[in-house]
């Protein structure tokens, strides 16, 4: 998870607004609304994520969240021939196209059925580890979608819950779908961060079993 979204444990940020609105300005619903209706097929939410973290870091941490969200729809949209990048510059395409079909309420709900609810699936393989098994996490920096978060890495705790197999981020953000057991890990602060020495606080992640091995 090496980048500018890797926020955890972070300090210079300010106080979360929890209380703020979801939308600070008019054009943020549309975003909102466009990303909804114009997203590439076969997209999915580890694909969608991967390409918004791919934005250089100065740029992620200075742009409004719907201004990411913007951008990212227009690189994705590219990606996937939906237009050229002169044509989003210029605003204009540069001849016409075909019209896209038009989706009925029915198409609609079909695809709205078809769509991930739930990322939870079975795998042959049996899990790893038990609820109390003693892990540590992969120490390494790793490439691509990544969900470990840099704090955790290297970090010893104990497994309270497994929760079958789901769908793994790293390989949804390359069209795959593969999945392994995931489970939720339980650290102590202290073991986290050097300055909580005196803290009782746990820390728990759910995390997938790539990111685990046996302490």
């Amino acid at each position: 998870m090496d980048g500018p979204q890797d926020l955890g444990g972070k300090e210079s940020f300010g106080a979360i607004e929890v209380d703020s609105p979801a939308y600070r300005e008019d054009w943020e619903r549309r975003q909102w609304a466009l990303s909804k209706l114009v997203a590439p097929p076969g997209l999915t939410i580890d694909w969608f994520r991967h390409a918004l973290e791919t934005m250089p870091p100065g740029v992620y941490l200075s742009v409004p969240y719907f201004q990411k969200w913007n951008a990212n729809d227009m690189a994705l949209a590219i990606d996937a021939g939906f237009y050229t990048m002169d044509e989003c510059l210029s605003g204009h395409a540069s001849e016409k196209g075909k019209p896209p079909d038009t989706l009925s309420v029915d198409d609609c709900e079909d695809l709205q059925r078809r769509m991930n609810r739930s990322f939870a699936t079975v795998i042959e393989e049996p899990p790893e580890f038990q609820v109390g098994d003693t892990i540590r996490t992969d120490p390494r920096p790793r490439p691509g979608h990544t969900r470990l978060p840099a704090y955790a890495r290297g970090a010893t705790g104990r497994v309270i819950a497994h929760h079958g197999a789901h769908l793994y981020p790293e390989a949804g953000a390359k069209g795959d779908h593969i999945a392994h057991h995931l489970y939720t890990v339980e650290f102590c602060a202290s073991d986290l961060w050097s300055d909580c020495e005196a803290s009782d606080d746990k820390i728990c992640l759910d995390l997938w079993e790539p990111y685990l091995a046996s302490a």
